[in-house]
């Protein structure tokens, strides 16, 4: 598995961002922050956590937002 593909927990998402855990779910409910939930957990890809940090959008390759 490359490193772009690696699989977060919110643990660990939240450490790579130096937030709380809070902080990562509240983002992941809103759609701020790509992730997929697995049962009562949430998942998230490296590379969609790095772009969301660096304020790009990672499926569109651009800014965040719709515009």
């Amino acid at each position: 598995m490359t490193e772009e593909h690696e699989v977060l927990t919110t643990d660990e998402a939240a450490a790579l961002l130096r937030v709380s855990t809070k902080t990562v779910l509240s983002l992941a409910n809103s759609g701020a922050l790509p992730g997929e939930k697995v049962g009562r957990a949430w998942r998230f890809l490296r590379s969609d956590v790095l772009s969301f940090e660096r304020g790009t959008d990672s499926k569109r390759g651009r800014k965040g937002g719709d515009g």
